[in-house]
């Protein structure tokens, strides 16, 4: 069977894409929602272009999409691009970050996504997992979800178990300060996480926004993905 993983570079959408692979399944592209404006109620915003790095070092094409994260619509301009109808090489242009120099080696997909299912990372978002869905029941796919409901914890071990390696981007929540970004997740960091999540009672997965993070490396990559800079911390 051949999937796309709709991805935005984060644990679990990592996850998933290495869940299909030990299906036995094809993977035949990554998928990614590039948001213009500051807030979606469907998709990441922070560091979602490490998909495009994450491609490359699965050998596999990569498809940007383009959306201004508006409520309702930001799923059809998903299908749209799945279904060939946008420029995707024009979108790769528009949404890459100024100050991230281009990946030389990039493969875009720019036409009609040949899948049989769309793979994605949801948790618990019952608005986010429906409309995915309903969008490829429209257009003649399935829809997974590994994750789905899984135990926090576990999930979290599982990752650290299975090899892979997780960076803080972003931290949104009381009990998570500036100290967290750019880190790695560690068994010493998620027994700290842990510890805070159950002290400030937030999602120890970061399922509700209280953390983002990147994957830059795991057991689906050939190589590891080397990330640069200073972290910006807004109080």
């Amino acid at each position: 069977m051949k999937v796309g993983v709709l991805t935005s570079g984060g644990k679990d959408s990592a996850y998933s894409a290495w869940w299909a692979q030990m299906q036995g399944w094809e993977v035949v592209a990554l998928i990614t929602v590039g948001i213009e404006e500051e807030d979606s109620m469907m998709f990441q915003i922070q560091g979602t272009y490490i998909s495009a790095f994450q491609a490359i070092s699965m050998n596999i094409p990569w498809l940007p999409v383009k959306s201004k994260g508006v409520e309702e619509l930001e799923i059809n301009d998903l299908r749209e691009a799945l279904e060939g109808k946008k420029n995707n090489m024009k979108t790769f242009e528009e949404i890459w970050p100024k100050k991230i120099p281009k990946p030389k080696n990039i493969q875009i997909i720019n036409e009609k996504m040949e899948i049989d299912a769309l793979v994605t990372g949801a948790l618990r978002s019952d608005y986010q997992k429906t409309r995915i869905e309903r969008m490829c029941n429209e257009i003649g796919i399935k829809s997974f979800c590994p994750l789905w409901h899984k135990n926090s914890e576990e999930h979290m071990k599982s990752l650290l178990q299975h090899g892979f390696e997780i960076k803080f981007v972003s931290v949104s929540c009381e009990g998570l300060d500036s100290s967290w970004l750019g880190e790695s997740l560690t068994s010493t960091r998620l027994e700290n996480l842990i510890f805070l999540a159950k002290k400030y009672r937030f999602n120890l997965d970061g399922e509700g926004g209280e953390f983002e993070t990147i994957t830059v490396n795991g057991p689906h990559m050939e190589k590891r993905i080397n990330c640069y800079g200073t972290p910006i911390f807004s109080s």
